[in-house]
């Protein structure tokens, strides 16, 4: 059975809403964060070396970072929600698999980092949301011509893209003047496998 060491209020959510929508049999170990710092507890160190969340284990093999994880799942799920054919799509589901951590979560972590230095911090915090404005508003156009990212159909592409958008929603500026992705949003947040997600991975503070 595939066990899947899951952090609160982290990309580990990801993860547990996969599964539900597959199907696969896993087990959850929690973890909290440290009160103090929000940062992962050392006891995943003793999981992975880098000590972060998600990591799941499979038949003895430890699998780290969300999109190998991701991609290792689908392929246990026979390929659902994975690559579709249609040529057009399978290039929209690569790219939006690969931009949610490559390119948006990056803009979105230095601001969380930058609102944490007293004063200047939160100063500097305000000047770099117009770099976040320029994703929001590329996210906010593909979904007015689609209602899922590789076109549509909903895919793993989706659940890679929930964890940036829910905290864009929550402290980065998302709000009702890009209402095609706030309405995916609802969308993601009504499917009876993502509410099956959150019961197994407990309180989490985006949905």
């Amino acid at each position: 059975m595939i066990t899947v060491h899951h952090l609160e209020n982290s990309r580990s959510q990801r993860v547990l809403w996969l599964l539900e929508e597959l199907g696969l049999p896993y087990q959850v170990i929690r973890y909290q964060r440290d009160k103090q710092t929000m940062l992962a507890p050392d006891a995943l160190k003793l999981i992975h070396p880098l000590g972060k969340s998600p990591l799941i284990e499979d038949d003895g093999v430890v699998f780290a970072e969300t999109g190998a994880i991701v991609e290792h799942l689908v392929g246990k799920g026979d390929g659902r929600l994975g690559v579709p054919q249609e040529p057009e799509a399978a290039n929209l589901y690569r790219f939006w698999l690969h931009y949610a951590e490559g390119s948006l979560m990056p803009v979105l972590f230095t601001k969380l980092v930058l609102r944490r230095v007293p004063v200047l911090g939160k100063i500097a915090a305000r000047r770099f949301q117009p770099m976040i404005d320029v994703h929001l508003d590329y996210v906010e156009s593909a979904l007015r011509q689609s209602p899922w990212f590789a076109g549509m159909d909903m895919s793993a592409a989706d659940i890679m893209m929930s964890f940036p958008l829910e905290a864009a929603r929550s402290r980065a500026g998302l709000d009702h003047s890009r209402p095609a992705t706030i309405a995916w949003l609802a969308k993601v947040h009504e499917r009876p496998a993502y509410r099956r997600a959150l019961q197994q991975g407990g309180p989490y503070a985006y949905a």
